[in-house]
């Protein structure tokens, strides 16, 4: 029998088949069809089609956190839509927006399991990997054909196996592991591939330094993503409730397009600077870069642990005069748990201001820029003119190194301020 990718043995589950290969196109079933505040269009595509029967409402997840709260009444009616569907078909998995970026609340609410095909209107359902399920993102009119029949058609990806091993210098994170692959390997380094993460590192990460790793994936042109379950991923699941799954792991043996190496120790804090994510430096070389405004949020990196890490940054320093600190957590969970252990407080009176959580100025949902103004952000993406102007920039980098830019009013490393560790 030939031994076979994570990749492979997903799809098989997910379509019945067997012996797939990469390459082959597929009818696949999947698990759960994610889509966010622009659910809408789904549901307009729906009423000029007639439709009014869904393959399986209970695979159907909606939740409300691009644009939360809305800031105009086509947005307000927008939501209003979504909810009354919601209602109307019995769609018991709508997250409104109160809840938070919809990978996050999915995955704290054990809707994502290992082994499960998940697509959602959003690129970053790579994230998904963490837990070991297969996330990708598509578009809405897949997710419309996904309600309706079940089933979309993919492709069998190759797979990259990238193994990191070593430990992270102090004041260096996962984020900055995957920013640096990043720039080695570019924008189109991984298309259409699953990547899979092992090594010594990637087995000792948190279940949400994993999402960081699988989320990022993505900006080096993923399909999809995958850390292997383990103990560490067991707990989350049984925490969140998750029920029952099937683990599917790799076959030893299995065939790679590409193997990769990477040695942790090696590494200092990473910063993509504008306008591509691919373009990346160490901090050492953007060190002093003046800042406007510094974004600790996004599906990267607003977990619990991303702010606990800021805030011990922060702790007993101020915000830099003329610097915006905004920080907007990931869950309502996550908002909650870090008020309860004080965290909030030491970011507010570092200078920090706390918005609800969501997708936030990561969307473009509050952040703007003006003409010539500088982010720290640790979002995902820094392309023109995704934060306000297309004349501001946009650097990247972890929570820890944000944190220290806040402090100095440029862009700084994170062991500048305090002795920082994973």
């Amino acid at each position: 029998m030939t031994a076979k990718t994570f990749a492979q043995k997903a799809l098989e589950r997910a379509s019945g088949e067997t012996d797939l290969d990469p390459g082959q196109i597929v009818d696949a079933y999947p698990d759960l069809y994610m889509s966010h505040t622009a659910s809408w269009r789904c549901i307009r595509t729906l009423e000029r089609m007639g439709v009014s029967e869904l393959y399986d409402v209970d695979r159907i997840a909606m939740v409300m956190d691009h644009i939360s709260p809305a800031q105009t009444a086509k947005t307000a009616a927008d939501h209003q839509l979504c909810r009354e569907f919601a209602a109307k078909m019995g769609v018991r998995n709508f997250f409104d927006v109160n809840a938070g970026i919809a990978h996050i609340v999915l995955m704290e609410k054990g809707l994502i399991k290992p082994g499960q095909l998940v697509i959602g209107t959003d690129s970053h359902s790579t994230i998904y990997g963490a837990l070991g399920a297969f996330g990708t993102g598509v578009g809405f009119s897949e997710i419309t054909a996904a309600w309706v029949t079940g089933k979309l058609w993919m492709k069998v990806p190759q797979s990259i196996r990238i193994d990191v091993d070593g430990e992270l210098p102090p004041g260096t994170y996962p984020k900055d592991v995957m920013l640096r692959l990043i720039g080695d390997l570019g924008a189109d380094g991984a298309t259409y591939c699953s990547v899979e993460f092992g090594g010594s590192f990637t087995g000792a990460m948190s279940v949400s330094e994993r999402m960081t790793f699988c989320n990022l994936a993505m900006e080096m042109g993923a399909k999809n993503a995958f850390v292997a379950p383990d103990p560490t991923t067991l707990a989350y699941l049984d925490e969140a409730g998750a029920g029952d799954y099937e683990v599917l792991l790799p076959d030893p043996g299995a065939r790679y397009e590409r193997q990769l190496t990477v040695d942790a120790s090696t590494l200092q804090p990473q910063v993509a600077v504008p306008h591509t994510v691919d373009n990346v430096v160490g901090v050492d070389e953007v060190a002093g870069t003046k800042v406007n405004q510094v974004f600790i949020g996004s599906c990267a990196n607003a977990k619990y642990d991303d702010l606990a890490i800021a805030a011990r940054v922060l702790a007993g320093h101020r915000v830099a005069d003329g610097v915006r600190l905004i920080v907007t957590p990931a869950s309502a969970t996550v908002m909650a748990r870090a008020a309860a252990d004080g965290i909030l407080g030491t970011l507010i009176e570092a200078g920090a201001m706390v918005t609800n959580p969501g997708c936030g100025a990561c969307a473009g949902n509050g952040g703007a820029m003006a003409d010539g103004e500088v982010t720290f952000s640790t979002a995902n993406r820094n392309f023109q003119g995704r934060m306000g102007s297309y004349d501001s920039k946009i650097y990247l980098g972890s929570p820890a190194t944000a944190a220290a830019t806040a402090i100095r009013g440029s862009i700084a490393h994170p062991a500048e301020i305090v002795a920082v560790a994973r």
